[in-house]
């Protein structure tokens, strides 16, 4: 980036737009995020550089919401990534037939000795070297793959054993858990957030980027938070349907309704055309870009169709002269 001066207003959704190689993830994550996070943590790792950062003091938690997974082994799952196992743990303890067995919440987890399977560790899939292939996941023989012994599977809520409710998707779920509202309330988020499919108990490694990426969200809303985050993502709709993608825009909505800041690096133009404000990186890529070639609200940037690529596919999109798509 050549010498500019840019500004990110707080408690909107910003939208950094630009052709490939223009200098978008140079501006946002390498310079923006890494110095605003060397601030608010006092370190001093790399970071793009910059002549000084202002303002980032309004600013009480910065949050890079990538691709990168949410577990590497299948002892992760995201109903204990999103944070509400515990209570579903809780929920089975509390059974007159575990009262009377004197099981404890523990018990109804797969990652302490007592009530997981003694074979698999409480794995369900243990893995197996291949010698010269991927080392491939197949299901226990002693629990089938359930992750719990026989004792723990006699134990019932609402007719459902502990495995049985983590083999439900989070659309089951939230039917299942309905009058529950320590439960309901984040298997809400995570269903409103276009993930319902997926399963409560489904091993972290087999969920793609973006699921992973849509978790990290969705637990964000599931927890209290006091707002003032700025939160970073780096083209969120790849790969999304349009129906998907007006889910994810109300989420991002629904983070800045809570006193937060979110920027994003984007090309769809639904995206862009639903921030608040729009930083247009250019005007081309490479050695042709690393400037700040228009910003302002969507309404503002239609003025600037001229020299700014964002602007004139924008304006067209508004008059329904080309599919964004």
């Amino acid at each position: 980036l050549k010498n500019i001066s840019v500004g990110f207003p707080l408690g909107c959704l910003i939208a950094l737009s630009g052709v490939s190689g223009s200098g978008k993830s140079s501006l946002l994550k390498e310079t923006v995020y890494k110095n605003v996070r060397n601030h608010i943590l006092g370190r001093s790792d790399p970071a793009g550089s910059c002549r000084r950062v202002t303002g980032w003091t309004a600013i009480q938690r910065i949050v890079e919401v990538d691709h990168s997974p949410i577990g590497k082994t299948p002892r992760s799952v995201p109903a204990s990534y999103v944070g509400f196992l515990t209570d579903i743990r809780r929920l089975f303890s509390m059974t007159p037939e575990a009262k009377s067995r004197g099981y404890e919440p523990g018990r109804f987890s797969f990652n302490i000795d007592g009530g997981r399977c003694d074979a698999c560790k409480g794995q369900g899939q243990p893995k197996v070297k291949m010698s010269f292939l991927p080392d491939v996941y197949v299901p226990c023989d002693a629990c089938r793959g359930s992750r719990f012994n026989t004792d723990t599977l006699s134990v019932s809520y609402r007719g459902q054993t502990i495995a049985d409710v983590l083999n439900m998707s989070f659309a089951q779920a939230l039917r299942f858990f309905s009058a529950v509202p320590a439960i309901r309330r984040p298997v809400e988020f995570v269903c409103t957030i276009g993930l319902g499919y997926l399963k409560l108990g489904q091993p972290s490694p087999t969920l793609s980027g973006g699921e992973a990426q849509r978790m990290k969200l969705a637990r964000e809303l599931a927890s209290p938070g006091s707002g003032h985050t700025l939160f970073v993502l780096d083209e969120p709709t790849t790969g999304l349907h349009r129906s998907d993608v007006e889910l994810l825009l109300t989420v991002l909505q629904d983070l800045v309704d809570r006193d937060n800041t979110v920027a994003v690096i984007e090309h769809n133009m639904d995206v862009i055309r639903a921030a608040d404000y729009i930083i247009d990186v250019g005007p081309e890529g490479g050695a042709g870009g690393g400037q700040i070639v228009a910003r302002g609200t969507p309404e503002r940037m239609l003025g600037k169709a001229g020299r700014s690529h964002t602007a004139r596919y924008l304006k067209r999109y508004l008059e329904g002269n080309t599919d964004p798509d």
